[in-house]
């Protein structure tokens, strides 16, 4: 399968082009964070992002450091925090631990369904970063085979999610399997120690049982995956707009670097996440990263998971979920952007 992230030699020049725009807003954002940001709140000693291995965009961008030159202009430090999964992002966010942190789409929804106050403002990939996976001499086959099984997730994340809306597919629920809630690490090590029948997996792990152990993901469906999105925290956003624009436009370089330089991609996630490059290659092939921005394909992606999310009783029953998903998502500070009204600008 080829990767999604390359691009033609042609690109360079519009590369260049959009690098002077994002330069733009990075001045205009300073401009503007002089006044209102002062009116709004003083500007904190440190802005603080998390880095995920399966956000490939965060580790570029801890890796070039280029937030942390652009806010050094304002004496501002930039602080990383590893997050393993969403929960922990969410966790992360809730506990004002984090300022920006990555989770899936769904993931962010019942975050904000359960009073976790985040804004979900830009999309960082289209991944198919998770399935479900058997070991490789598993007689699982589909879905109903789950039937009494143990089955091992991360509750909160887009494998549970994805789990939830594939037995409900099939016609069953959480309580027709064993569920065992481990973190996505020690999911793929119980399964590949014969522990578990079936791991809802999250890539790179997904990748790495896969190569590295033979374990064969026996239903995958891309539709059922809900971007990789950055959320920020909502009390941060109305404090410190102008600093959101920055992180951004520099989320958008990385973005952008990404794109142009798949074999720098690929290495900077194996050297990231200690992977080989075989295991880093197998989950870039997975990721799509030409849009940025919420439409009507990631609301209604966003809106099926929580409608699966609230029948399953993860979410109370009264809640509105359109309203949950419109209140979540806020376009504002993406559509600023350059490539806001065309992500794919760069092929």
């Amino acid at each position: 399968m080829k990767s999604q992230t390359t691009f033609r030699p042609s690109s360079t020049l519009a590369f260049a082009w959009q690098g002077v725009l994002l330069l733009v807003l990075l001045l205009m954002a300073g401009c503007s964070g002089s006044g209102s940001e002062k009116a709004a709140s003083a500007a904190p000693e440190v802005v603080r992002l998390d880095y995920a291995y399966y956000n490939p965009l965060s580790l570029v961008l801890k890796q070039q450091g280029w937030l942390e030159k652009d806010l050094a202009q304002q004496n501002i430090k930039v602080e990383w925090v590893l997050s393993q999964g969403s929960n922990k992002a969410l966790e992360f966010l809730n506990g004002n631990s984090i300022d920006f942190g990555s989770t899936a789409g769904a993931a962010a929804l019942i975050g904000r369904a359960n009073g976790n106050p985040l804004k979900a403002i830009y999309i960082f990939s289209k991944p198919e970063w998770t399935a479900l996976v058997t070991g490789k001499n598993s007689t699982i086959k589909t879905v109903a085979d789950l039937k009494g099984k143990r089955v091992v997730a991360t509750r909160g994340t887009d494998p549970y999610i994805f789990l939830l809306r594939a037995l409900d597919q099939a016609g069953l629920s959480e309580k027709d399997i064993e569920l065992i809630p481990l973190q996505h690490p020690d999911g793929r090590a119980a399964l590949e120690k014969g522990d578990v029948d079936a791991w809802a997996g999250l890539d790179p792990h997904m990748a790495k049982a896969e190569l590295e152990s033979g374990a064969r993901l026996f239903y995958r469906n891309p539709d059922f995956n809900s971007y990789g999105v950055l959320n920020v925290r909502a009390e941060f956003a109305q404090q410190h707009p102008a600093l959101v624009d920055r992180v951004l436009a520099a989320y958008e370089q990385a973005r952008q670097w990404a794109v142009l330089h798949p074999a720098e991609l690929k290495q900077t996630l194996a050297t990231e996440a200690k992977l080989s490059e075989a295991v880093a290659a197998r989950q870039l092939e997975r990721t799509d990263f030409t849009n940025i921005t919420f439409g009507a394909p990631q609301v209604a992606t966003i809106t099926a998971a929580g409608d699966v999310l609230k029948k399953s009783g993860v979410i109370e029953p009264g809640t509105d979920v359109a309203k949950t998903v419109k209140d979540l998502i806020d376009t504002s500070f993406a559509s600023k952007l350059p490539t806001a009204t065309g992500a794919t600008a760069l092929k």
